[in-house]
C-alpha cells in the first residue's frame, strides 16, 4: 500500500493539482449514474491532462500494486467506474481535445471530450458523429469506448464500434502504444482497436482515439404512433425491420409515457400501452414513403394513433421527450437499470414478461427500448425506505436478466457488465469463453491493476 511518501513521488511526477487526496474532493469521484452502494473511499484521484500523466499513474500503480479505476464523465449506468477503497481513481475528465479531419472525415479525439462536443466540432465541417447515446450532452467518447455505447441511431447507423478506427492506449506497464489510425481498411495483425471497445477498462487506459465519421445527416421525418398493446407495438417494430431500415425506431411503454409525460406536459396519452417514434432520413421523396409505409405497418397493426411531423423542432421535441425516459422515472424512487438485448423476433415476449414480473413482483417496472436492434432498458423503481420492496425489486431485476437470456439475448447491450451485472457474466459466457475472457485480461494486465472487481471475477492464484 502506498504511503503518504510515495504518493507524494507520484504527485512530483504530475502537474500541480492533478492529484487529490482531500476526501472531500475525492466524495464526486466515488459513484457514476449506477450509484453502487458499495462504493469505497480511494486512495487518491489523479486528474490527468494528458496521455504523459497518465504513463506516470500507471506506472506507478504497476510498482506499487495499487488498482486503478479508469473514469471519463461518470455517466456509466453499471458501476464500472465505482471506487474501491485504497485504489487509485484514474480521471481523463481534463483530456478533451478534439481535431477533426475533412478530407479523411476522421476526428482525433482525447478520451475525455463529451460526445456532443465530438457532433459539435464534427457539424462545423459539414459532417456527423452517429453514435447517440441519449446521454450525448454529458457522457464521454472513452466511457462510450469502454462500453461500446449504441443510442437512438443505432437501427441504421449503428454502434461505437463501427465509427473506432484507431486509438492510443497505456498498457498495465506504463508503455503507450498505437492501434490502429486514419485507414478505413487495415487487416494488419489481430484487431487489437476491436479488442478495447467495450473493454471497461479492464484492458489499459485509452489516451486518444481515431473515429471516423459521415456526411451531415439529412433533416429527419418524425412519426410518433401509439398502440393499446404492448403486442400491437412490438408486432408493428418486426413489421418494420422486415422491411426498412429507419433512421430512428424508440419504444416507450406505459410507466415510462406517463413519467415523460410528468416532465414535459406535451399531450402524450397517458392511456397508451406503448409508443413508437420513429424518424427517417432517406432524401425528400424517400421519407415520404418510408414514413407513409411505416404508418401503414403501424395501423395494420392496431396503432390508434399515427402522427407525422416534417417540422424539425417538432420533431426534436418527441426525441427529447425519449431522451429524458431515464431521469424523468429516476424521480419515481430508487431505480435499478437494465440493459438486456434479444433477438427481434423476441422482443415481444420480452417486454410482456417484463409487465408480468412487474405486476408478480409489485414493483414499477418501466420500459424503454432501442427497438429497432432489440436493445431494452427496463428500470426496476422502488422505494429504498421499504426493505420488502427493495427486495422484491432485486428479484424482478435479476428475473428479466435471466428472462433475456432464456429468449437468446444478453445480459448487457450497450451499459457494460461493471460491478453490477458481474454475478451473471459467467453463466452466461459459459465456462470456455469466461476462461478466455481471463486469459486475455491476464496477458494483458498480470498484476490485475486496471479495475479489479468490474466485469470478472478474478479466480484465487490467478
Amino acid at each position: 500500500m502506498p504511503t503518504a511518501q510515495t504518493l507524494d513521488e507520484l504527485a512530483a511526477q504530475l502537474p500541480d493539482g492533478a492529484l487529490i487526496t482531500d476526501p472531500v474532493k475525492m466524495e464526486a469521484y466515488r459513484w457514476d449514474r449506477a450509484n453502487d452502494p458499495d462504493a469505497g473511499v480511494p486512495l487518491a484521484v489523479v486528474r490527468a491532462g494528458c496521455a504523459d500523466d497518465v504513463q506516470a499513474t500507471v506506472r506507478f500503480a504497476a510498482a506499487t500494486d495499487t488498482p486503478i479505476i479508469p473514469r471519463g464523465a461518470g455517466s456509466g449506468l453499471s458501476g464500472g467506474s465505482t471506487a474501491q477503497n485504497g485504489a487509485i481513481v484514474l480521471s481523463v475528465e481534463r483530456m478533451r481535445e478534439i481535431t477533426i479531419d475533412p478530407v479523411t472525415l476522421t476526428a482525433v479525439v482525447q478520451p475525455g471530450a463529451f460526445n456532443g462536443e465530438v457532433k459539435a466540432a464534427a457539424a462545423q465541417h459539414g459532417l456527423w458523429y452517429p453514435p447517440d447515446p441519449a446521454s450525448f450532452e454529458f457522457c464521454s467518447i472513452g466511457g462510450n469506448i469502454a462500453t461500446n455505447a449504441g443510442g437512438l441511431c443505432c437501427v441504421k447507423y449503428g454502434v461505437t464500434t463501427d465509427y473506432v478506427l484507431g486509438m492510443k492506449v497505456v498498457l498495465s506497464d506504463g508503455r503507450l502504444v498505437t492501434l490502429g489510425g486514419p485507414r478505413l481498411k487495415d487487416v494488419a495483425g489481430f484487431s487489437l482497436t476491436k479488442l478495447f471497445v467495450g473493454s471497461e477498462g479492464l484492458l489499459g487506459v485509452i489516451t486518444e482515439v481515431t473515429l471516423r465519421l459521415v456526411h451531415a445527416q439529412r433533416r429527419p421525418s418524425t412519426l410518433v404512433a401509439t398502440f393499446k398493446s404492448l403486442e400491437a407495438a412490438t408486432n408493428s417494430v418486426l413489421g418494420i425491420t422486415q422491411k426498412l431500415r429507419p433512421s430512428m425506431l424508440e419504444f416507450m411503454d406505459n410507466p415510462t409515457i406517463n413519467a415523460v409525460e410528468d416532465e414535459t406536459r406535451m399531450g402524450l396519452d397517458r392511456e397508451a400501452a406503448a409508443m413508437l417514434i420513429v424518424q427517417s432520413d432517406e432524401p425528400a421523396g424517400f421519407a415520404q414513403h418510408e414514413i407513409e409505409t411505416i404508418a401503414e405497418i403501424c395501423t395494420a397493426g392496431g396503432a390508434t394513433e399515427c402522427y407525422h411531423t416534417d417540422d424539425p423542432d417538432e420533431g426534436e421535441a418527441f426525441i427529447a421527450a425519449r431522451r429524458i425516459a431515464i431521469p424523468a422515472v429516476e424521480k419515481k424512487g430508487t431505480i435499478l437499470l437494465e440493459d438486456v438485448g434479444v433477438p427481434l423476433p423476441h422482443l415481444g415476449r420480452l417486454v410482456e414478461g417484463i409487465e408480468e414480473i412487474s405486476r408478480r413482483r409489485e414493483v414499477l417496472v418501466a420500459v424503454m427500448a432501442h427497438a429497432g436492434d432489440g436493445n431494452t432498458h427496463p428500470l426496476v423503481v422502488f422505494d429504498p425506505t421499504d426493505d420488502g420492496q427493495r427486495e422484491r425489486a432485486h428479484l424482478a431485476y435479476g428475473e428479466i436478466i435471466d428472462l433475456a437470456v432464456s429468449l437468446g439475448g444478453t445480459i448487457t447491450g450497450e451499459h457494460g457488465v461493471g460491478r453490477l451485472k458481474r454475478p451473471w457474466l459467467a453463466d452466461y459466457l459459459g465456462p470456455d469463453v469466461l476462461e478466455l475472457n481471463h486469459r486475455i485480461k491476464r496477458a494483458l494486465d498480470p498484476q490485475g491493476i486496471f479495475n479489479p472487481g468490474s466485469v470478472l471475477e478474478i479466480p484465487e492464484g490467478s
